[in-house]
């Protein structure tokens, strides 16, 4: 009579456990920006009207987040931007300041995700979710230099 096999697969994640226990749900950061004429729709490449271009306020929000939680990542390691779910619904004209939001909602593994919004001096602009993942910089770095065939 045979024996059945069981093959068991280990991930290298179960070897590579990254402490993300500083982070915590709830936590917060924000960004701010003057909307220059460098920042608008036409400069940028996303449109023709003069307002606040989108890319510019994803790039805003993508910065609250960073500052939520980078600096409580372990050494070698940070967070890169994976999924935005981003509505723009409102425009900002040139000399208005925005602040954009980002709160810490879930971590999944790797995974953080974030509620975000943005407003300007006068209204919301913008809101959605953002997904970020930890990664080891070093390890990530090879990745990409052997994608370049170095």
């Amino acid at each position: 009579m045979a024996i059945p096999v069981t093959a068991t697969r280990i991930s290298l994640w179960q070897f590579s456990m990254i402490e993300l226990s500083h982070l915590k749900i709830g936590m917060k950061g924000s960004a701010d920006l003057l909307v220059g004429p460098e920042h608008t729709a036409p400069r940028i490449g996303s449109g023709r009207v003069p307002v606040l271009a989108t890319p510019v306020m994803i790039n805003l929000i993508e910065a609250a987040a960073l500052a939520a939680v980078e600096q409580l990542l372990p050494d070698g390691h940070q967070s890169l931007g994976i999924h935005l779910d981003v509505r723009h619904f409102a425009a900002t004209p040139v000399g208005m300041r925005i602040h954009a939001t980002a709160k810490l909602i879930r971590i999944d593994g790797r995974t953080l995700v974030f509620q975000v919004e943005a407003h300007d001096e006068k209204e919301p602009i913008g809101s959605g979710s953002h997904e970020r993942v930890v990664v080891n910089v070093a390890r990530f770095d090879q990745r990409i230099q052997k994608k370049l065939g170095a």
